[in-house]
């Protein structure tokens, strides 16, 4: 194989290379690492947070009518001197929050 042919087929191969990763990752599902970070911001607009949680693993959720995949998590706020749970359900797709309930 000439050194012509060798540089054309290592350009090839990076090229399909990064397209079949553009592809993977548009079609990735969000990390529950990352939907606990947007759930953080979200709750954030509204005040500090003192802790937060998320479960791994994704349930189904129904919400008006609609099946959801989601990780459920809560967050911790102390409003007034006074420590505050909310829960939360984050959807595995896009990453919003499509539920959040006060649980204390």
């Amino acid at each position: 194989m000439s050194v012509k042919k060798a540089i054309i087929a290592a350009g090839l191969g990076v090229a399909v290379g990064y397209f079949a990763k553009q592809q993977i990752d548009q079609m990735q599902k969000v990390t529950p690492e990352k939907a606990l970070k947007q759930a953080k911001e979200t709750f954030k607009k509204q005040g500090p947070i003192s802790g937060s949680w998320i479960y791994m693993q994704p349930q189904e959720v129904e919400k008006n009518g609609l099946l959801y995949d989601a990780y459920r998590g809560g967050v911790t706020r102390n409003l007034d001197g006074e420590n505050k749970q909310y829960e939360f359900y984050v959807d595995v797709e896009t990453g919003a929050v499509i539920d959040a309930v006060q649980t204390t």
